[in-house]
Formats: C-alpha cells, structure tokens, sequence
C-alpha cells in the first residue's frame, strides 16, 4: 500500500520525461515534436502583432525552430508543467504537513525560553478530511497553475536573452570582423566572396561571422541578390550596431562608392567604440569588485565577529548559524557571482575553434576499387561507408596522438591534466583515511589534513601548467604585431608571400623563432605557403594566429600582393593587445584589493581563534576556586565551560579555506577574464590559510 501512494508521482515524473530528454535524444525529440504539432499546431496565430514580434526574436536568437513548432511546444510544456506541478503539489504539501505534525508542547519544550511563543507557529494543528481537502485542492492548483504559467513565461522569455547574449558578442567582434572585410576588399577579392569567406571561418570571427552566415545562406539556399540579402541579415540581427552597418554597407554597394574607404572609417569607428565600451566595462567591473569586497568579505567578517563573540561568551549557541553561513552562504554566494560576472564577460571570450586544415576534404576521397566505393543508395547518391571508416580511424588517431605525447596534450589544454590529478588525489584520500573508514572513526577533523593537502595538489599542478599556456599565449600576441609589420614590409618591397616569410623567419621574433623556421621548412621543402601557414596555425594554437592566418591565407587567394592587408591586421592585433594591456592594468588594483581583504579576514580569524578563545578557555580555570558556581556564569558572560571551542576553530579553518579558495578563482575571472586562470591565485590564498592554521595549531 505504501508504494501505491508513489504512483501519481511517478505518472507526473514520466509525464515530463519526454521533455527532459529531449534535448540529448533524437527519439524524444521527435516525439515531442510530433505531439506538439498534432495537438496545437492548428491553434497557433498565423499571424498579427505579437506572431510577428516573437517569430523575429525567435531569428535573433537563432533559434533552430520555426514559430509554429516553438510555439506549440510552449503550449505542450506549459501543459505538462501544469499537470505535473499541481501533483507534485499535494506531495509538497504532504510533506511539509509530516514534518510539521509534532505536538504544542513537544515543540515548546525544544524552543529557548525566549521562543516560546512560536510554539504554535510551528506546529500543525489536526485537520479535519473537508479541510484537509481543500489545503490539498488549493495548494494543487496552486503550484500546477504557477508551473504552468512560469514555463510559458520562461519559453518564450529565453529567447530574448539569447538574443540579447549575441547582440553583446556581436558589437564586441564587429570590429576585428571589419578589419578582416577591409582587408580581404583590399586585396581585390568580391564582396560576395568575402561574405561566403567569412561565413566558413565564422568559428574563428564569433558571432558576427554568424549573422554573415544569414546573408550567405539567404544567397546560396534562397536564391536572392546580395543587397536584399544584406539588408534581411541586418534586420534580423539582434544588434543594433550589425543592423546599421548592414544597410549602410548596402547602400554603398548599390551606389557604387569606394568600398575599402567606407570599411576604412567603419573600421576605425568600431575601434573607438570598443574604447568607450572597455572603459564602461571596467568601471563595471571596479563597482562589481567593491561589492564583491563589502559582500562577500568584509561582510561575512562582521558578521562572524558578533557570532563568534555572542557564542564564546556562552550567552547564546551561535555555531549553527556560522556553520550554515560557512558551508552553503559563502559557496553559493561566490558561485552566484562568478555566474554573474561570466555573463556579462562574455562578449570578451574569443570565438575559438578547431580550424580545418586542407587534410580535413580526405572525407570527400574515395577510391573506386574499395569496397562499396561506387554503390549507390536510393536518393542517387553515394554510400558513406568509406566516410564513416576514416571518421573512425580519425578518432582513434586523436586517441593514439595523446596518449603518444600526453605532455603536448596537457599543454594545449591545461585541463585534461584534472583526468590525471583528480582520481589519483582521490586514490590517496582513500588510502590515507581506509583506517578510519574500516573502523568507522572517520570525522571531519581527522579528515581535514588529507583533504586539505589533495585538493592542494590538484589545484597546484593545474595552476601551474595553466599559467604555462598562458604566458605562452601572452608571450605570442606581444609578438604577433611585429611579426605582420615585418611580413607588410618585405611583401611591399616586391618579394612574393613565401619569400617574405623565408626573409622574416631569419630574425629574430622572440618566442615565435622556432615556429617560423619550421614554417620555412616547409615552404623550401615544396610546401605551398597556404598549407605552411595553416600548419603554423595548428601548431601555435592561439587566437590571434588563428585569425591572422585566415586572413592571410584568404587574401593568398585573391592576390599576391597582400602588404596591406597585413598592415591592417597589424593594426587590429596592437589595437586588441592595447585593450587587454589597459584592463589588466585597470584591474591590478582590485587584485591586489582581494589580495588585502583576504589577509584582513584571515588575520581577525587567526586573532579570534589564538587570542581570544585561549583567554575564554582560561577564565573558568582561573575562577575554580569556588568564585563561580558549577555551572554557572561568570560575570554576565553565560556558560563559557559549556562553550565547543574547539568545534569553533574548526569553523574558523573551514571559512579560511572556502575564503581563500573562491577569492581566488574571482580575482581570476575579474583580473584576466577566465576562472582558470585565477587557480594561481586560489593555490596561492589556499596554501597560505593552510600554513597558518598549521603554524597556530603547533603554537596552541
């Protein structure tokens, strides 16, 4: 019988199972698909006001459905919501009725004098089956109705927040998508090309190259001209900036004036619009850090200073709400806040992706000797065995390349080094603690040490082959401008491509000198310089390269002559590294401000925990000589005898090291934009908080 009571749940649970799965599973997705069309497909506006306004958020936001199917799925989630929710609410309502069922008296007799009379707050009176009735009727209704209504709110409110997330990586890379349109116009290429150009490289241009990729499409699928394909891309486009230089663009194409020059002074003016909006964004981001001070340190400081002072004079037990604030409030708040802040740091995240090299077409390859090569399937075209057997062999020859040199492959990607670290820092949490664990004595004092030291471990040998990456991205773009000034030089002096990159690979260009020799390499062993360059690229594996060797390659194509073109994406690589020069400079002092706030807290812990608590636990000691009374207070300061200290230090111990841990991963994300890179300085705050509560530990 008391599994018969698990049904309706159950039910409700299956009901929203197809929705939740639909997104990982083809099958569910089809499902629900087909049941939303046949259900409410009939009933959803064809046209008017609001249709017209959701479907052109729906394009904004690039969302991969059309208005009807969207819409009938909000009809079909919202139902299921309702339906779900409002069994789920008799559940809830049970349960709370359950833990609340305790006696008056049985509640006063837990509560401190001074709470008495929430005695009856707190406690559930008995209830009759027509008021049990209509408790469980309202409250059904009650949650089915606000599940419903807030799914249909949700569905129909994320795809402008989607929107609104492009149009902020839109205007944030409108201008290096300019300069890479300057450039490849410059060297004779046709602008429809350039679209089709970009649309292909839109992993490496973001979100820009995206709305490109509308226009291109709208060409290539639709069959329209280029203005009118301009002009429809422009105004789909969530981003204000993109829309007015999308007409602005069609309007000099159809009016015949000077290309370059117009993307000349667009080019330029996105340049200071970047300018203005970094500095906005700073001073965001020095408000943000002040708050993050005054929120999440100095306040929680205070606020341990009263608690712990009203708990050790025993007038009132105060370690669960230190524990409660410790354990989930500074976790929560700090993960909150790195949410936050990522969301509005992310039109600085540069668009990164594997490029394909020229060996990425061997999928088209086929030989007509191999099995199956020729045999054709019903829709005309040709089987794809051989395809699927060299995306195999490709899998397994990623596989057997990181396994051959697992170094290289931490390098690249500093956190594939946690699939190493983490187990094997678990491994030796097990081990030390299996005496403990086997004799069931295992406590979060006796476990701290170990647990503390693994999670050093993980977080140093991370940090450091972190920090590696970084300085070796950093140490590349400072040298990425004088590398294209030098190649501009020499390619307008009159020599070729390759031989401009032979002459340069000969001086001296810092950290990029080994690259370029092996470029030049190739190029003198009959390598083309296209394939050269993109070898370079895959080797580097930076950004900036990324995105100077697809212009340079582009512009290969359309003309020799490629000195001003690599003039303008010197520019655009100075004016980038300016920008990430001056923020970094910015926010240095809200750095070091984390830096000195963390101290500040960590000292008052170690001045409560080694001054103040020795001097409280001595006080009975000192009075024993029948001044107080056993048990009793002394002095108006309660029942100190009666006082956890040492429960208290392991709080304290505790709060240090969540401090130093997510302090550091936010002067991370504040300072250099990345949560990866501020493990330096959680390695660092850890490390130190563990030191000094050792050292304290070995003093008391």
């Amino acid at each position: 019988m008391g599994l018969l009571n698990f049904v309706p749940l159950v039910f409700a649970l299956c009901l929203l199972a197809p929705v939740v799965l639909s997104p990982v599973s083809t099958t569910a997705y089809r499902t629900v698909t087909r049941f939303s069309l046949q259900t409410f497909g009939t009933y959803v506006q064809d046209s008017g006001r609001r249709r017209a306004t959701r479907s052109d958020v729906l394009q904004s936001a690039h969302v991969g459905e059309t208005y009807r199917l969207y819409a009938s799925k909000t009809w079909v989630y919202s139902a299921l919501a309702a339906v779900s929710g409002s069994i789920i609410g008799v559940y809830l309502v049970g349960l709370v009725l359950s833990l609340m069922s305790v006696s008056p008296d049985s509640v006063r007799e837990s509560l401190p004098p001074q709470f008495v009379f929430l005695a009856g707050l707190l406690s559930v009176p008995e209830l009759s089956f027509a008021e049990l009735f209509v408790l469980l009727s309202f409250s059904s209704a009650t949650v089915g109705l606000l599940g419903g209504l807030l799914t249909y709110w949700l569905r129909w409110e994320m795809p402008s927040h989607y929107g609104s997330a492009r149009a902020r990586q839109i205007d944030a890379s409108l201008a290096r998508t300019v300069a890479f349109i300057y450039a490849l116009s410059r060297s004779g290429m046709a602008f429809p090309e350039i679209m089709r150009t970009l649309a292909r490289n839109r992993n490496v241009y973001g979100e820009t190259a995206e709305e490109i990729a509308v226009g291109v499409k709208a060409m290539d699928l639709f069959g329209l001209d280029m203005l009118t394909a301009i002009r429809q891309m422009a105004r789909q486009s969530p981003s204000e900036k993109f829309e007015e230089f999308g007409d602005n663009l069609a309007g000099v194409l159809q009016s015949g004036q000077g290309l370059p020059s117009y993307l000349h002074d667009q080019y330029e003016r996105y340049q200071k619009d970047a300018k203005v909006q970094q500095e906005a964004f700073l001073e965001l981001l020095a408000t943000l850090a002040e708050g993050y001070v005054s929120l999440f340190v100095v306040g929680p400081l205070l606020l341990i200073t009263i608690l712990v002072v009203i708990g050790l004079m025993g007038t009132a037990d105060t370690l669960a709400i230190l524990s409660l604030m410790t354990y989930p409030f500074v976790p929560l708040g700090n993960v909150a806040f790195v949410v936050y802040l990522d969301s509005i740091t992310e039109s600085l995240r540069v668009s990164k992706d594997t490029r394909e090299l020229l060996a990425s077409n061997s999928l088209e390859v086929r030989r007509a000797s191999d099995p199956d090569a020729g045999r054709t399937v019903s829709d005309g075209g040709i089987a794809t065995v051989n395809e699927e057997r060299l995306e195999v062999y490709d899998r397994f020859e990623r596989i057997r390349s990181a396994l051959s040199d697992p170094f290289r492959v931490v390098r690249e990607k500093p956190v594939t080094i946690l699939y190493a670290t983490v187990p094997f820092a678990l491994l030796s949490v097990l081990v030390r603690l299996a005496p403990e664990i086997g004799t069931g004595t295992v406590t979060f004092a006796s476990a701290d040490d170990v647990l503390v030291q693994a999670t050093l471990f993980v977080l140093t040998t991370f940090s450091v082959v972190q920090e590696m990456k970084r300085r070796r991205i950093k140490a590349i773009e400072a040298a990425v401008p004088d590398l294209l000034d030098r190649l501009a030089s020499v390619n307008e002096a009159g020599m070729t491509v390759a031989e401009s990159f032979r002459r340069v690979a000969s001086t001296d260009l810092g950290v990029l000198n080994a690259e370029m020799r092996r470029m030049r390499r190739d190029i003198e062993w009959g390598t083309d310089t296209a394939t050269a360059l993109q070898r370079f690229e895959h080797r580097v594996d930076t950004p900036t390269i990324t995105r100077v060797v697809t212009l340079v390659t582009n512009a290969m194509h359309a003309s020799g002559d490629v000195g001003r073109v690599l003039r303008i994406a010197a520019d655009e690589a100075q004016a980038s590294r300016r920008l990430k020069r001056r923020r970094a400079q910015e926010m240095m002092t809200y750095l070091i401000i984390i830096y000195i706030s963390f101290f500040v807290f960590l000292l008052i812990v170690v001045a409560l925990s080694a001054i103040l608590m020795p001097a409280l636990e001595n006080l009975p000691a000192a009075n024993a000589g029948g001044n107080v009374p056993a048990g009793g207070s002394l002095g108006g300061l309660g029942n100190i005898a009666d006082v956890d200290f040492d429960a208290y230090r392991l709080v304290f111990f505790h709060t240090a090291l969540m401090q130093a841990l997510f302090s550091g991963f936010v002067a991370g994300k504040m300072g250099e934009g990345t949560v990866r890179d501020g493990a330096k300085h959680a390695t660092a705050m850890f490390a130190i908080a563990y030191v000094v509560f050792l050292v304290l530990q070995y003093l008391l």
